[in-house]
C-alpha cells in the first residue's frame, strides 16, 4: 500500500505528499510533530500535519531569511532567531563571521531535539560556540530583553497556536525595542495568494514601527502555492544599498547578490496588495 500524507490549506486545495516511511512521530507539549521520509524531497519536518522543511529544497529559504538581513547591515554581531528550531537558520547565520552571537529562541525543545536527531543537514551549527539555544516562548522572551540585538529574524510556523502571537503588532512593537539604534528584523509572512491580508497587516504594523519597510519574495517549492514573503524592516539600512562584494565570502545553493536585488522586485498585484 502507498502511504500518503495529505496537507490541507483550504477547502478547495491540498497537497498530497507519498511517504517512504514515518521516521518519528510524537504529540509534544505544544503540537503534532513527525519526521517522515518524502519520494520527492527526502526528510522533512511536519508539524500539525504541515510540512515545514524537507532536506531537499530547506535551502531556498533559510538562505533567503538570513542573508538578506545580514548583507543589508553592515556589521551584525549579535542576532536574535524566534523559532527556527530545526537550525537551518542559524547554519546559514554562522557563515557570517562578523556575528559574535546568535540566540535561538524556540518554544518547543522537541523540535530541536528531534531534528538534531534526524536532520543533521539542517541543525548541524546548533553546537556552534557563538550559538546559545533558549527554550522559551518568543512573545515573553523580548518583553524583558535589553535592546542588544542588530539583527531580529522571526522564523515562525504558520500563525496558528502558539505562533499566531509572533504575527502582531505589538510583537513587532517590542521587536522594535530590543533593536539596536541602527538594527533591523525580518519575519517570513506566508504566501501572497493564500494569506493576503496577513501579508497586507504585517507591512502595515512594520510601517508604522520603522522608517524602512520592504517586503521580498522567494519560491519554496514545498510550501502553499511555492511562492512566499519576507517583511524586512530597518530602522537605518536600506535593503538594497546592501554589502555586495565580487564574490561571496561562503558557498551558498540560492542566494546571491543579484537574488538578492531582484527579490525586492514585486509584482503587480502584490505592489496593489501593500499600498495603504
Amino acid at each position: 500500500m502507498d502511504l500518503w500524507l495529505v496537507e490541507g490549506h483550504t477547502s478547495g486545495y491540498s497537497v498530497n505528499w507519498k511517504v517512504r516511511q514515518v521516521i518519528h512521530q510524537e504529540t509534544t507539549r505544544y503540537q503534532e510533530l513527525s519526521i517522515v521520509d518524502t519520494v520527492e524531497f527526502g526528510r522533512a519536518l511536519v508539524l500539525d500535519g504541515n510540512v515545514q522543511t524537507t532536506v531537499g529544497d530547506e535551502f531556498f529559504y533559510h538562505e533567503m531569511i538570513a542573508h538578506v538581513p545580514l548583507f543589508t547591515h553592515p556589521e551584525p554581531r549579535r542576532v536574535l532567531v524566534i523559532g527556527g528550531g530545526d537550525g537551518g537558520t542559524v547554519r546559514e547565520v554562522v557563515k557570517h563571521t562578523s556575528v559574535a552571537q546568535v540566540d535561538l529562541v524556540e518554544i518547543d525543545e522537541r523540535v530541536i531535539v528531534n531534528c538534531r536527531r534526524y536532520l543533521p543537514e539542517l541543525s548541524c551549527a546548533l553546537d556552534n560556540p557563538r550559538v546559545n539555544v533558549i527554550i522559551a516562548d518568543g512573545l515573553e522572551y523580548v518583553q524583558n530583553c535589553p535592546a542588544v540585538y542588530d539583527v531580529v529574524i522571526i522564523d515562525s510556523c504558520d500563525p496558528i497556536g502558539p505562533a499566531a502571537g509572533l504575527f502582531s503588532h505589538g510583537f513587532y512593537a517590542q521587536i522594535n525595542n530590543i533593536l539596536r539604534d541602527d538594527g533591523l528584523m525580518v519575519a517570513q509572512t506566508q504566501s501572497p495568494l493564500y494569506n493576503r491580508e496577513l501579508v497586507k497587516s504585517v507591512s502595515q504594523s512594520l510601517k508604522k514601527l520603522f522608517p524602512i519597510k520592504m517586503v521580498y519574495l522567494t519560491t519554496v517549492p514545498t510550501y502553499m502555492s511555492g511562492f512566499w514573503t519576507f517583511t524586512l524592516a530597518s530602522k537605518e539600512y536600506h535593503p538594497l544599498k546592501f554589502r555586495r562584494g565580487a564574490l561571496l565570502p561562503f558557498s551558498t545553493r540560492y542566494y546571491t547578490p543579484e537574488i538578492h536585488q531582484a527579490a525586492f522586485v514585486l509584482p503587480k498585484f502584490l505592489q496593489e496588495l501593500l499600498m495603504d
